[in-house]
């Protein structure tokens, strides 16, 4: 038995031990909890009158549920650590002396009694710099005694699923993709561990780069971008632990699904939660104040695909430009003075001239955003009349008076100045509509925002210290520059541009050092091994990606049949689905549209139990067989893909294709459909 198998069995046997120590504490004090309830309510009546004995009794009471809560707690915990108790181990021997010891590194520390030496180490120990900082060979790590060296003699890397042992493999530096931890547990070959310790090595960089301070990642499908990025925040989260927390970090993610997802790819996280929302949601939230809804990216994918005209394009692109920000610039200027009707105030005999609220407005308070300057130069004006008249106004006062300095506006609804920036531009104006009544089109969401911004005060998130965006490729011009507006913090943004969800890819490293400065650093990965070799040159050719280089990691051919209704391809995906074999957990029906991911779900859910729908409210990533359309899956990945149908006239079909046939990371099949 191997050294990781023999310490797997004696971890499981302690954490068993600790669970059923941890259970038999709860139900004690469960039944504490019970008696001391019984007791309150039979004697509550003849307690002392002033309440003493009764206040001294809830109090025992409360202090006895807490303890119970974080027992369950760390019950959790235990059950939790239990599934999978490491994931790595360093081998280390101290200088001076000659016996080495194995300290093995999981998501949290477990000792069999308090104060002993760890079974396991928790990862962001100081002790586990080890295993994240060094390669085999000399190594030092900060203890409370001061500075610690001595020598890494093997590192080892472990897949712990359920409790049992699927794979284990030494390695010079930490490997930490899955598939190439994957085939290193499978293979002993030397060519393919210098191939994997190349990549590694590469991806390293990236991972333990904390100069830059956003870095651009642009890598072919299947390069483990996704991977890289997340390894990133678990290594930045360890080494700025003082610092950066896990609240800290934003994600925005193409769908709510990706959150999950990532959970199953990154152990070291363990129960550290990391914010995540898709960009478009987080726009609604700023601007239902104006409108009553906003259509998002997937209503105007969909449209698109069913119809969309050479204007309406043309309209859509311009507004995310960047002549479009600089129309906006050029039209603030002027709007300074149309909108504004400066009038003499005059309260209780205290006068303020037109003149000298002009002079306010434009010269001390220009700095304020111009829907929020008067209000500056009202609380300046109101300061002035406390002081000179020597008496506070009231809080009725305060409301008619802010009333009367605001309707100096010509208007303050954002989305009625907007109207007249695109009257001005020559593009047909949104409905002269109440707010109830205002459904906002996806092409007009980030341009109404961009406005917003630059109109009214908007806080900086600042608690947000790291930022990740994914899928960069979807982001257009001015939805970077309302990012860069609103967030001061590092930031990791990844993506491919073969994978545009449009009928054209998107290079945005034209034009984020426009955006972002010279503050930038941009990587290219151009390995790929996610994928089967099979399954990368089947996409590599849809799409004409070239300079990539491809791990020969070989699979089954991909399967490619034509099927005269989408019932009878139905039913071969479910003869070809084998979940459970081969190592196999997750398969995927990805469709062209929402009506036919909808259709396909409605079939297999009666022939099938473990299949999953996702849509655009989706928020959790299952197992087994999932049903959606290609531009939810990005970001995926499935053991099985089955690609079914689309109309080859489409524009966005070999966009389609291409996505679709890159979210296979072992088998493919593709089922044309006649009707």
């Amino acid at each position: 038995m191997s050294k990781g198998k023999e310490h797997l069995k004696l971890v499981t046997q302690k954490l068993n031990n600790k669970i059923a120590e941890m259970s038999a504490v709860i139900r004690d004090v469960q039944k504490d909890i019970k008696s001391m309830n019984d007791y309150y309510w039979e004697n509550y009546t003849e307690m002392d009158q002033y309440g003493y004995e009764d206040f001294d009794n809830q109090r025992a009471l409360l202090t006895q549920v807490n303890a119970n809560e974080e027992n369950r707690l760390k019950l959790y915990r235990l059950k939790k650590m239990k599934e999978s108790p490491f994931f790595g181990s360093v081998e280390f021997v101290y200088e001076g002396d000659t016996q080495s010891e194995t300290f093995y590194i999981g998501i949290g520390n477990f000792s069999e009694q308090a104060g002993g030496r760890p079974l396991i180490y928790d990862w962001r120990a100081p002790i586990s710099s080890l295993f994240y900082d060094y390669d085999k060979g000399f190594a030092s790590y900060e203890a409370p005694g001061g500075v610690m060296e001595g020598e890494i003699l093997s590192k080892w890397q472990y897949k712990i699923r359920s409790g049992k042992m699927v794979y284990e493999f030494e390695s010079d530096v930490k490997i930490d993709d899955d598939i190439l931890k994957q085939e290193l547990g499978k293979s002993g070959d030397v060519q393919l561990k210098n191939i994997v310790r190349t990549i590694q090595r590469e991806q390293n960089a990236i991972i333990r780069n904390t100069k830059d301070k956003v870095m651009v990642i642009q890598g072919a499908a299947g390069s483990g971008k996704t991977s890289v990025a997340l390894h990133r925040i678990a290594y930045l989260l360890y080494h700025d632990r003082e610092r950066l927390k896990s609240s800290n970090i934003l994600i925005l993610s193409p769908n709510s699904v990706f959150s999950d997802y990532i959970s199953h790819v990154l152990p070291e996280l363990g129960e550290e939660h990391i914010q995540e929302m898709s960009f478009d949601l987080f726009a609604y939230r700023e601007l239902k104040e104006m409108v009553s809804d906003c259509e998002d990216r997937y209503h105007y994918i969909e449209q698109r695909m069913k119809h969309m005209d050479a204007e309406s394009e043309r309209r859509y692109h311009w507004k995310q430009s960047q002549e479009f920000v600089g129309a906006v610039e050029s039209f603030l200027v002027l709007l300074e003075d149309d909108i504004m009707n400066f009038k003499r105030f005059e309260y209780r005999g205290f006068v303020k001239t037109a003149e000298g609220l002009i002079e306010l407005f434009y010269f001390k308070f220009s700095e304020h955003p111009l829907l929020a300057r008067m209000e500056a130069v009202m609380e300046y004006v109101l300061d002035e009349y406390e002081t000179l008249c020597r008496r506070p106004l009231l809080e009725e006062e305060l409301l008619s008076i802010r009333e009367w300095f605001l309707n100096m506006y010509e208007t303050m609804d954002v989305y009625k100045i907007y109207n007249w920036i695109l009257e001005e531009n020559g593009f047909p104006t949104l409905p002269d509509v109440e707010k109830e009544e205002r459904v906002l089109a996806y092409e007009d969401v980030y341009p109404l925002l961009y406005l917003k911004q630059r109109l009214c005060e908007m806080k900086k998130r600042r608690d947000i210290r790291h930022l990740v965006i994914d899928e960069m490729q979807d982001y257009s011009y001015l939805q970077y520059v309302i990012l860069q507006n609103m967030f001061t913090c590092n930031m990791t943004i990844l993506g491919d541009r073969a994978q545009t969800v449009d009928n054209v890819p998107r290079d945005v490293f034209s034009f984020l050092p426009k955006v972002f400065g010279k503050q930038i650093r941009e990587i290219e990965m151009h390995r790929s091994y996610r994928n089967t070799l099979e399954i990368a040159e089947y996409a590599s050719a849809l799409s004409h990606v070239t300079a990539v280089e491809y791990l020969e990691r070989h699979g089954k051919p991909v399967v490619e049949q034509k099927f005269a209704k989408q019932k009878e391809a139905l039913k071969e995906v479910l003869q070809q689905v084998h979940l459970g074999q081969d190592g196999f957990e997750t398969a995927a029906i990805l469709t062209m549209t929402e009506d036919g991911a909808k259709t396909a779900y409605k079939y297999v859910k009666e022939q099938r139990r473990d299949v999953h729908y996702i849509d655009r409210d989706s928020s959790a990533f299952r197992k087994g067989i999932t049903i959606t359309t290609y531009y939810l899956a990005k970001g995926l990945e499935f053991d099985q893909v089955f690609i079914l149908g689309g109309d080859k006239e489409n524009p966005f079909y070999s966009q389609y294709r291409y996505i679709s046939a890159t979210r296979a990371l072992h088998e493919l099949y593709v089922y044309d459909i006649s009707k």
